[in-house]
Parts: C-alpha cells; sequence; structure tokens
C-alpha cells in the first residue's frame, strides 16, 4: 500500500507544535499523516527522506518565527523537493507583512494568524480549501523501485531487464533526460559516475549492485531451505517449469534453481500466438508468470543461483553453486535451455548493451520510440520481436539472411508482418558493421547487392541458438554442437565422457550420468518449441520416478 499522504508540521515550540498537531489529527489524519519537526532544519531532513522515498507531501504549515531558518527561508528549499505542495504559514501579527510577501516569493496560499481557536470556525475552512486543491492535481506516485542510470550503459540495460523479467516494475530515470534524476543522486550522495543506482520504496540504495544484491533486495530466493533434494531442476523456462509443476505435485521434494528469471528465452517473446489453450494468445511473461504460481502453488522451491559444476557421489548427484554452497539431490534435470548465437561483426561486441541487443530486449522498447530499429532473423522471435518494437519504433527493419521469409517463421507472424506499415522485410541481407562511439548510431548493411549505411537507434538480433554446456561438458556426453545427448542417442558422443556404464538401458530422457536427465532445447535432437519443451518437462518426471523406484 501506498503510503498516505503527509502534511508536515514545523515549529520550534513543543506546545505549539503539540497543538497543532492535536488540532489537526482528528480533522485528517484518516486520509494524511501528521507529521511534526521542531526546526527548519529538521524538517528540511524530513522533506529529503520523504522525497527519496518517493512518498507524496501535500502541506506545509510552517511557523514563520524560528531561530536559525524562518518559515519563509525554510519554504524557499523545501518546495524545491515538493513544488506542488500546499504553503500555509503561521504567523504573528507583526509577521503580517512578510506573509503577504511570501505569497509572491514563495506563492504562499494562506497564512493564518496565532491562535486559530477555535479550529472549526478559523483553521479547518482554510485547510480544506487548499487540500482540496491539491487533491485536484494529484497523481499517486510510482510505488515500486527507481533506476538511475545511462540508458546507453550496458550495466543498466542488465538491471532493468533483471527486474522486467522477474516481473518486478520498476521506473527508469535517464540521468540525461530526467532533471529528478540528478536530485536524487544529490539526495543519496551518490558520484553520478557510479551508475546505475537503485532507490527501494523503503529509502534504501543500491548502487552499482550484483545481481545476486538485487535478487535478495527485492524477496527472491539466493539461499535453498534444505541440503538435499529428491529432484533439482537447474533452468526455469517452459520445460524446467512443466517438470517443477508435475515433480512437487507429485510428492517430489523439488528445487528449481534459475539464474535469471524464470520463462528462459520463451519468457523474452513479446506475443506467443500458437501456444495450445490460449486463442488469444499470452505474452512470455505471462506464460512464466503462470508456471511460476503454479509450481509454487504445489509445492516446488525456486532458488536465484547459478549452478558451476556437477558431480557424483555413489547415488547422490550434488550441485556447486557460484556462491561455493553445495546442494544433494537423488536426481537432476538439466533444463537450461539455449543461448542466442553471437555475431561476429566488427563493432558489435563493442555495443552490445548500448543499441545492440541479443534477444528481444522488451524493456529497451519504449525508448525506441520514433526511432529506426533494426532486427536480425528468421525465425518466430524475430518476426514476434518485429511486431512488438513496431508498436514503439518509427520504422523496423527485418534484416533475413535467407530469401524467403516463410521458410523460417509461422504463417500467421508473417501475414501480421505483412499487414504492419511501419515495418519493411530486407531478404538476402546482413549486418556487417555496427558504428558509433559510446552507443550504437548507424549499421552498414549488404543489401539488395550492395552496402549501405542507416541511422540505427537499436539493433536486436536473432541469429540462432547454441547450448550452454560448458560447465557440465567433462560430465557428460555431447553431440558434436554440444548439445546433451540421451537415451539411445548415447552412442554419437562427440566428447570424451565416459559411456553408459550400467547394464539397463538408459531412460529417453537420462543422460550419460545416471540419475541425471534433460528437457528442453538443450538436449541433442529437441524440436525448439514451447509446447514440446513443456512436454519433455511432464516426461522427464515419469523417467526420474522410474529411475528412483529402481535406487
Amino acid at each position: 500500500m501506498a503510503e498516505k499522504p503527509a502534511i508536515l508540521l514545523v515549529d520550534d515550540e513543543p506546545a505549539v507544535l503539540a497543538a497543532v498537531a492535536r488540532d489537526l489529527r482528528p480533522r485528517y489524519s484518516g486520509d494524511y499523516r501528521i507529521l511534526r519537526a521542531g526546526s527548519g532544519q529538521e524538517a528540511l531532513d524530513v522533506t529529503r527522506q520523504l522525497r527519496l522515498r518517493n512518498d507524496p507531501l501535500a502541506l506545509f504549515v510552517v511557523d514563520q518565527r524560528m531561530p536559525g531558518m524562518s518559515g519563509i527561508e525554510f519554504l524557499v528549499e523545501a518546495i524545491a523537493h515538493f513544488p506542488d505542495a500546499k504553503r500555509v504559514l503561521l504567523t504573528a501579527y507583526a509577521d503580517t507583512q512578510a506573509a503577504i510577501q511570501a505569497i509572491n516569493d514563495v506563492g504562499l496560499d494562506h497564512y493564518l494568524m496565532k491562535p486559530w481557536d477555535p479550529p472549526e470556525e478559523h483553521l479547518y475552512p482554510v485547510l480544506d480549501d487548499v487540500l482540496d486543491d491539491w487533491l485536484a492535481g494529484y497523481f499517486p506516485p510510482f510505488e515500486g523501485i527507481r533506476i538511475i542510470g545511462h540508458r546507453w550503459s550496458a550495466e543498466a540495460f542488465e538491471t532493468r531487464q533483471f527486474l522486467s523479467r522477474n516481473l518486478v516494475p520498476y521506473l527508469w530515470l535517464d540521468i540525461e533526460r530526467d532533471a529528478q534524476a540528478a536530485e536524487l543522486l544529490d539526495q543519496t550522495e551518490t558520484d553520478p559516475m557510479q551508475l546505475p543506482v537503485l532507490l527501494f520504496p523503503d529509502g534504501s540504495v543500491l548502487v552499482q549492485p550484483t545481481q545476486h544484491a538485487i535478487a535478495e533486495k527485492i524477496g527472491l530466493r539466493v539461499h535453498a531451505t534444505m541440503p538435499f533434494y529428491d529432484l533439482i531442476i537447474l533452468g526455469a523456462g517452459p520445460a524446467g517449469l512443466a517438470a517443477a509443476v508435475y515433480g512437487a505435485s507429485e510428492g517430489l521434494r523439488t528445487l528449481v534453481i534459475e539464474r535469471e528469471a524464470p520463462g528462459g528465452q520463451a519468457g523474452t517473446s513479446s506475443r506467443i500466438e500458437n501456444y495450445l489453450g490460449f486463442p488469444a494468445g499470452l505474452s512470455g511473461a505471462d506464460l512464466a508468470r503462470r508456471g511460476l504460481a503454479q509450481a509454487q502453488r504445489l509445492g516446488a522451491e525456486f532458488l536465484t543461483g547459478e549452478v558451476e559444476s556437477v558431480r557424483v557421489e555413489e547415488s547422490y548427484r550434488i550441485v556447486r553453486l557460484s556462491d561455493s554452497s553445495e546442494l544433494g539431490c537423488q536426481a537432476l534435470l538439466i533444463a537450461t535451455g539455449v543461448q542466442y548465437r553471437r555475431l561476429d561483426a566488427p563493432g558489435i561486441e563493442r555495443l552490445t548493451g548500448a543499441g545492440v541487443y541479443y534477444g528481444g530486449a522488451l524493456s529497451e522498447a519504449i525508448s525506441t520510440t520514433g526511432e529506426d530499429v533494426y532486427i536480425v532473423g528468421g525465425a518466430n522471435s524475430a518476426g514476434q520481436a518485429a511486431l512488438h518494437f513496431a508498436r514503439y519504433a518509427r520504422q523496423v527493419t527485418l534484416i533475413v539472411r535467407g530469401n524467403d521469409l516463410a521458410s523460417g517463421m509461422s504463417q500467421y507472424l508473417v501475414d501480421n508482418i505483412e499487414k504492419t506499415e511501419n515495418i519493411r522485410v530486407w531478404l538476402g541481407s546482413s549486418v556487417v558493421e555496427a558504428l558509433g562511439d559510446d552507443h550504437l548510431e548507424r549499421l552498414r548493411i549488404a543489401h539488395a547487392g550492395h552496402e549501405e549505411i542507416v541511422p540505427a537507434a537499436g539493433l536486436f538480433l536473432f541469429i540462432g541458438a547454441s547450448p550452454h554446456t560448458d560447465w557440465i561438458a567433462d560430465r557428460v556426453a555431447l553431440d558434436s554442437q554440444n548439445y546433451i545427448l540421451t537415451g539411445a542417442d548415447l552412442d554419437k558422443a562427440h566428447n570424451e565422457t565416459a559411456r553408459w556404464p550400467l547394464q539397463r538401458e538408459p531412460f529417453w530422457l537420462e543422460t550419460s550420468v545416471p540419475g541425471i536427465f534433460v528437457a528442453g532445447d538443450v538436449r541433442h535432437r529437441s524440436m525448439k518449441r514451447i509446447a514440446s519443451a513443456t512436454g519433455e518437462g511432464a516426461m522427464a518426471i515419469h523417467f526420474i520416478h522410474q529411475y528412483l523406484g529402481g535406487l
């Protein structure tokens, strides 16, 4: 719940301050917080704290005659933090001229002569009037996390992506565009060179935080509740989420470890139109949110962390995390999916995170309003991104290496792209070079038999995928493309990992290590479709039950 708007009372005489608060509380405490300060400096500290917390302040009620700082002097500084707050000055007869002058100097709304008994006649009508005026123009402040940073900062981009993919609302404040950003940095005494900075509703601040620190602060679990589980699932994409739902629902003590955010690569999709049971379509974030909630309701535990290695000790499988902690299980399911393949062209690596992005980078969509963006790829993920960015960008250009868009993309996406006026498709094209100093400014593109340089505010790459299996390559059998082999395909092993060690045949989704299973895109010969990944995740639980039954 957002804090109620505040009324700040300022007077250096404790008896008067208590009397003002006593008179205001019965009338206004239902809708406002009544705050008190015994000096102008103390009141400024309160004002700065309210601003830092993004709490609303409706009214200053300030005594004029205070030692060290008069009421008008206080208001001059305070209204810089809350320019829309109403201002009432408490005066004696001798202060009348100063109060009149303050109407021009600080936009004073009213001044009251002390005493004002009875308040029903001399106080409440005045304050009711100014508070009604304030409410007429009041818009509740944003209640979530505020991020201050540079638009072209790779660190700021990664922070925004992490929060958005974990469905955490935030307000982005560009240090070069938002005047509030500089003010907040000044209040937190943060060096503008130490960005990004995260401001939380409780008033706390994180400067250049790690992903682990952010995860801990926003309430994601970063430490497991138990040292040992029946089943540990690595990856919370569609396959991992499906396995968590079925594993937890069938009584397995289940832990899911995800290094970034639920949903995997599918979670970045702006719109999925062909998933069974959703005739109007749904976003990848929606699918992830539903799957996460379902698995948690059934008892699965989720942990934000990264697995560095796996080892086997008799019938136990031990995973080691990047923080050096270890967790054990009887069965391990690898559902780590794939990552976008990198584009090898001059300027790409240098500008990644500063105008060049892999995947949808949906957190950047609004920033491209009125600008030209380019999307590389000819599969469904590229088509979905093109349609999403077309809602914001002036022009979206889809760069496709092949000569036929329909050969790699679902027909419903091809049809929608053809209907969208601000999307153009360049077939037989490729990005040759990314140009710009500290951020992407132009692209050199090979198109229609020649090269041309075009202005570009964003380049989003969807050029195929590769499995993230380096961390497990010395443990399980891989194919020549580093996908994990399972079941009957184990004889195709490309690496030197030991062959299947048991007399029984491996289960269909079982790796070369008994008790370690694989589901989803990271598996050799997987279909690379959301529906098949969820199917494999559910199917893996069936084989895991068979494996556990044989121990």
